[in-house]
């Protein structure tokens, strides 16, 4: 089967990481980030929805060195609350002046009754939350002039009144509010442990030419469940569910995610070269259907996976 067609707004990055202050200096003291070994740079939205400071002079600085993308914590899609008109008038700000490629957020609500909770909370998955969420998220993107990415989250617990899977609720809202998905490949595997379902059932019936990026991330395990910590390198098990998403998807733009006890940028480097080999390696590959008939995947998509590799000595 061919590769599906990247979305316009999504072109293929390669493999980043996420912007963090401990890892400034090494990322300012080289000439591009490429240098070090990443493609392009994720940065938190709510860090930089500022009026000034060190973090917007970084940013702006690496900015012009490499390519950038936002990601939100706190757009609260899905809380009954108001959309915040002023967290979206900063947000639009924002990616006006940093023209990021895309911006992506989560798909859970964080807060209520003007509470923000300051975490990723699951949604029921009904009919009533996916019209809920899927008019809010067009709002969004009329606000913003573009279509962004909407990112699966972890869960811990499931509600009696899901009418649907997360999957089957996940691929809906994305057709319906004409979005992207940004596939936490890391989430998957962790919520697909803690419920009982086929992590591959789930990549299956993700609409793969609406997926603009990755996530890989570590997870930690405590009392019977795995949890998303981000403090740690991504587990082998989580890279093997990467490799069979990408012969789903073709090149996608990938990033690692590290958000808690911190290594040092060499090491998240050297995570970065695992996913940017693997994606040379599956994205070069025929599959046996297209092998039996002669056909190869589109040399555009093929290409910028070899070309990345070569870019970095692989």
């Amino acid at each position: 089967m061919a590769a599906p067609a990247r979305p316009a707004e999504a072109p293929f990055l390669g493999v980043g990481v996420g912007l963090r202050p401990r890892h400034y200096a090494d990322l300012l003291g080289a000439p591009s980030p490429r240098e070090l070994g990443i493609d392009f740079l994720e940065a938190i939205s709510e860090n930089h929805m500022v009026d000034g400071g060190r973090p917007l002079r970084v940013l702006a600085e690496l900015r012009a060195r490499t390519p950038l993308v936002l990601h939100g914590v706190s757009l609260n899609v899905g809380s009954t609350d108001a959309l915040d008109g002023a967290y979206l008038d900063r947000l639009a700000a924002l990616a006006a002046r940093f023209e990021p490629a895309w911006l992506s957020d989560h798909l859970c609500w964080t807060g209520v009754g003007g509470r923000n909770l300051h975490d990723l909370l699951p949604l029921p998955y009904t009919e009533a939350a996916l019209a809920h969420v899927a008019g809010r998220i067009a709002r969004v993107q009329d606000r913003l002039g573009r279509r962004i990415a909407i990112e699966n989250v972890s869960s811990y617990l499931a509600f009696h009144a899901d009418e649907m899977s997360e999957w089957e609720f996940l691929a809906e809202l994305a057709a319906r509010a004409d979005c992207g998905i940004l596939l936490d490949v890391n989430n998957v595997f962790v919520s697909a442990y803690n419920h009982g379902f086929d992590a591959d059932a789930y990549l299956a019936a993700i609409p793969a030419e609406r997926v603009f990026q990755i996530h890989l991330a570590g997870h930690s395990e405590a009392d019977g469940l795995l949890i998303d910590t981000h403090d740690h390198a991504v587990r082998t098990e989580v890279w093997a569910l990467y490799e069979r998403a990408l012969r789903r998807t073709g090149p996608v733009s990938t990033l690692i995610e590290w958000d808690d006890r911190i290594p040092e940028l060499a090491e998240l480097a050297a995570e970065a070269a695992r996913a940017r080999a693997i994606l040379a390696r599956v994205c070069g590959e025929e599959t046996s259907d297209e092998q039996s008939r002669g056909e190869r995947r589109s040399e555009p998509r093929r290409g910028a996976a070899r070309a990345l590799a070569l870019d970095h000595g692989a």
